[in-house]
């Protein structure tokens, strides 16, 4: 069984500056705190907080568009990955999150992490377009569902990048049956048997 990820080894694979791992850490303080309250991750997970949604969040960072000026994040639940990217220095970050205990979960974790971001407390499909150069989720849909939740978001020539797990050739396969994408697949630095989807092209077929 591999060993939980510290933050410093956290810091020494991202190469990340002490202060913002500083932020990560006052938000994942805060993640234990309010997760015997509210449900915000799977517990099992808890122990390898660092890893399982530090790092995977945070392997996206490489792969957003150069000179994006928006991210919205889908479902964000607990903040990953929108929050781990805003507060790696994503541009004008929306964290979309109808459960209301968990928005407020979110504004108080971008506050305890001085990081700004926007947090809606509202269904995806009820909010207005934010023409997002790029749509990040981690964990909330089958892909088919979940481009017609990012489409009506993306400014033209914007890219989706979705963290997904073993299902995800089954959910490609599906997705592109009723979906004109372009692609590409990268295997997950966190999870084995997870990949990054990151998609182009978003129009239906």
């Amino acid at each position: 069984m591999t060993a939980p990820l510290t933050p410093a080894e956290f810091q020494a694979a991202t190469g990340l500056d002490g202060t913002i791992v500083d932020r990560l850490a006052a938000y994942a303080e805060l993640l234990v705190r309010w997760q015997a309250r509210i449900n915000l991750v799977g517990p099992d997970t808890i122990p390898d907080l660092w890893r399982r949604h530090m790092l995977d969040s945070a392997q996206l960072l490489p792969r957003l568009p150069a000179g994006a000026k928006r991210l919205v994040d889908l479902g964000s639940g607990a903040g990953f990955p929108g929050l781990v990217l805003a507060i790696l220095g994503a541009p004008d970050v929306h964290l979309v999150e109808s459960d209301s205990r968990k928005a407020a979960f979110l504004r108080e974790a971008a506050r305890v992490a001085e990081t700004p971001v926007t947090v809606h407390a509202a269904r995806i499909e009820k909010l207005p377009p934010l023409a997002a150069d790029v749509v990040t989720s981690r964990a909330l849909a089958p892909l088919d569902r979940l481009l017609g939740l990012a489409e009506p978001h993306l400014a033209p020539g914007g890219k989706c990048l979705f963290l997904k797990g073993r299902a995800a050739e089954d959910e490609l396969t599906a997705a592109r049956k009723e979906w004109i994408i372009t692609f590409g697949r990268t295997p997950s630095a966190t999870d084995p048997s997870g990949i990054i989807l990151e998609i182009g092209e978003v129009r239906r077929g």
